[in-house]
């Protein structure tokens, strides 16, 4: 039986984040059920580094955001990682938008945001030539990295401070014992003195395997890109966002270069058949019947039918999808855009139906869930890992 102080269930960008922190500290140990750290939330993530321009002054999401994301560009930095803090342009296109925007501007000012600046058209031209609007934010924070790669330099430092990480190594399910925690997995048994549950998309699940029921369930949902045909990538330089809706937990449409070169586009956000189903015939029986068979997801459903046509008329319309990128860049043709990679995000969902928006961790006697981990997790995950190590610091003391 191998043995460690904590068992880390899940090898995302969080989970080895938070096994980063513990790793001088006590003995770590990673179990992940795929074949490479970083494959599903992580590896999909569109690759933005976050201010913190969005979120509520005071809540978890801005107080993470804004000290991960400096601790991300320093790590990036120590260790060679690519990335580039670039910025960005939030741009309104009618005049409706602007009180959004002028509460992103308040918002990010409360979180300690101190490049924004308010462009006009001819402003904000000067640094998008061909971007569209009447107004716009220009936030200087906001960089680019390969989030997979970051993945990977954190298990290669657990390594290097004593853990390990395990991959192709699935979490069957946990029992409290009198030492601690007795976990099974699909090569054997490990003995640990506590569980930090960092699976994700299977997070709900991982808590129901160690017999705690973790008050929501995981709702997937698919986000579908298309990226700029190599010929059309000068269209943007940087990153453009549409002013989003605060009703949703979702950011629009938008561009965003990537730091391996070229221009993705989107992201649709519609209801996934999978956990994992990164393409619209990824079909999973279980995981439809669990969100079908759940009354949240219904009461959810009822709040956002709207929104939720319009996200599917878009990803079965290109048409539809390059009509809201015109909206930002006008000059985009409805042949400058190519089907790119898909991602899977991990929305849990409350009982009467409500989108939990925050960081949702829940404690039990030896045992730590990480039950709603959203963006900006990826921009976050060093600030996040070292409040997940503090919580399971003072339950091995």
């Amino acid at each position: 039986m191998h043995t460690a102080d904590v068992l880390i269930v899940g090898g995302g960008i969080v989970g080895l984040a938070t096994g980063l922190a513990l790793a001088d500290r006590v003995v770590v140990m990673v179990v992940e059920a795929e074949e490479h750290v970083g494959q599903h939330q992580t590896g999909h993530n569109s690759g933005v580094i976050h201010s913190g321009l969005y979120y509520k002054p005071g809540s978890a999401k801005a107080r993470t955001c804004v000290e991960g994301r400096e601790l991300l560009y320093r790590f990036c930095e120590a260790h060679g990682i690519p990335h580039e803090r670039c910025g960005k342009l939030v741009v309104a296109t009618h005049p409706g938008e602007l009180p959004a925007l002028a509460e992103l501007q308040r918002r990010g000012t409360a979180n300690g945001l101190h490049g924004l600046r308010w462009l006009t058209p001819e402003q904000m031209r000067e640094i998008e030539p061909h971007v569209a609007g009447i107004a716009a934010l220009r936030v200087t924070e906001t960089g680019i990295v390969n989030y997979k790669t970051v993945s990977q330099v954190y298990a290669q430092q657990i390594h290097a401070r004593g853990g390990s990480v395990h991959v192709h190594r699935r979490f069957l399910h946990g029992r409290r014992v009198a030492t601690g925690i007795e976990a099974e997995t699909t090569t054997g048994p490990i003995q640990a003195k506590l569980l930090v549950n960092c699976a994700g998309l299977q997070s709900d699940r991982v808590a129901r395997q160690c017999g705690v029921e973790p008050g929501v369930r995981i709702v997937p949902f698919r986000g579908e890109y298309f990226q700029l045909k190599p010929h059309a990538t000068h269209l943007c330089r940087h990153l453009i966002y549409p002013v989003p809706d605060p009703r949703l937990p979702f950011l629009g449409v938008h561009f965003t270069r990537m730091i391996e070169g070229g221009v993705e586009c989107g992201p649709n956000a519609v209801l996934a058949f999978s956990r994992e189903g990164y393409r619209f015939r990824d079909v999973r029986l279980r995981d439809v019947c669990d969100y079908l068979t759940y009354p949240g997801f219904w009461k959810m459903s009822w709040k956002f039918w709207p929104a939720g046509l319009a996200e599917m008329y878009r990803s079965l319309s290109r048409r539809a999808f390059w009509r809201s990128l015109r909206k930002l860049i006008p000059e985009v043709s409805f042949h400058d855009l190519t089907p790119a990679s898909a991602g899977v995000r991990a929305q849990a969902v409350a009982p009467d139906g409500h989108l939990v928006d925050d960081f949702f961790i829940k404690q039990t006697e030896r045992m730590i869930h990480v039950l709603n981990a959203p963006s900006p997790a990826a921009t976050a995950s060093l600030a996040i890992g070292r409040y997940i190590a503090e919580i399971a610091l003072q339950q091995l003391n």
